[in-house]
């Protein structure tokens, strides 16, 4: 076979893997994956940063929180990690 037929026009080969038959099993479009469980949507914790987007209020301020105990914190090596949880109940807390 001369390598023109072979071979398409930028050189690569035509027929490698693309056909059903040459593919493996867990490349086929009938192979189905093994079921996951599903991930909550939202994080456990989030940095500092993030903290004072998703509340509004300032990063003074949510250091203030943290050292009065209302805003749960998890030190991870040197990172400081706020819990999504105490940032809720500080919101539901605070609701007029």
């Amino acid at each position: 076979m001369e390598r023109s037929r072979r071979f398409g026009q930028n050189g690569a080969n035509e027929n490698h893997l693309t056909k059903a038959k040459f593919m493996p099993r867990a490349l086929s479009k009938t192979a189905t994956m093994p079921e996951t469980p599903q991930l909550p949507l939202e994080p456990l914790t989030v940095r500092i940063p993030v903290a004072v987007q998703l509340t509004g209020i300032g990063r003074s301020k949510l250091y203030e929180l943290i050292a009065a105990g209302e805003v749960d914190v998890v030190k991870i090596g040197a990172s400081t990690l706020i819990t999504v949880a105490s940032l809720r109940r500080l919101i539901q807390k605070s609701r007029r």
